[in-house]
């Protein structure tokens, strides 16, 4: 077996592998399969790789950098003719990067404050379309995690508030949520953290009834299965399909 026919088969069943505590996951919480997106991270994997993926069934890839993404994308689109995945950016964004990143991605789940909506707003429009996102909240407190605070009462408060103020972003369809959980010992400690997203998210779908808050991106490689207990609608997984674990 050639080395590109190799890493196929590898991810081949890797994927499977995947799919299998996917959809173990849904059957425990009483989940459809399909109410969960599986989003893979190609972040520094080639467009071989992506197109391997492709071939393997997966129709969603995340990224974590537009500079990297400006590269990739195009090799991508190369290497599947007349085909084309659907691109996530699940990393943090730049402001100075807002307008690139309102071109290339489909989603983008990494919307931290209203300045960058604001310009993500303009961009989209300038380009004549209307652009998913998610808005990135940091549940756990960590000070490595972007987004808006939602650890305290206060923080919440304040972020439901702006949240609010994107009904304004006509260029924009809020879709619902995003985190990062904390690195931890058990994925069971994650637990907390997805419930508290989802929480968040049942009041603003009061609170801001502008948007369909249908999306809770969370969960990764470590903790996707808890993710999708509590409700996750997309999970962003890289090393368990490219690498296996």
């Amino acid at each position: 077996m050639d080395t590109e026919a190799a890493r196929e088969a590898m991810i081949a069943a890797n994927v499977a592998r995947v799919e299998e505590r996917i959809a173990a996951a849904c059957a425990r919480a009483g989940r459809a399969r399909n109410a969960v997106t599986l989003v893979a991270v190609s972040k520094t994997r080639s467009a071989a790789e992506v197109a391997a993926a492709w071939r393997c069934g997966l129709r969603h890839f995340g990224e974590n950098r537009v500079e990297e993404a400006e590269v990739k994308l195009p090799e991508v689109t190369a290497a599947l003719p007349g085909e084309r995945p659907t691109w996530h950016l699940i990393g943090h964004l730049q402001s100075r990067k807002a307008r690139t990143a309102a071109e290339l991605f489909d989603t983008v789940h990494s919307v931290d404050s209203l300045r960058l909506a604001a310009r993500l707003d303009r961009f989209a429009g300038e380009a004549g379309r209307r652009l998913p996102v998610l808005l990135e909240v940091n549940v756990s407190g960590e000070a490595s995690k972007f987004g808006w605070d939602a650890q305290s009462a206060a923080g919440r408060a304040a972020f439901v508030a702006e949240a609010q103020a994107l009904a304004a972003l006509t260029h924009l369809e809020v879709r619902g949520l995003m985190t990062m959980a904390p690195l931890v010992v058990s994925a069971e400690e994650t637990r907390p953290v997805f419930r508290a997203l989802r929480a968040l998210r049942d009041e603003l779908r009061l609170a801001a009834p502008f948007g369909a808050w249908d999306e809770l991106s969370m969960g990764m490689t470590n903790d996707y299965a808890v993710a999708i207990e509590e409700g996750a609608t997309l999970v962003r997984i890289g090393r368990a399909i490219f690498e296996g674990a």
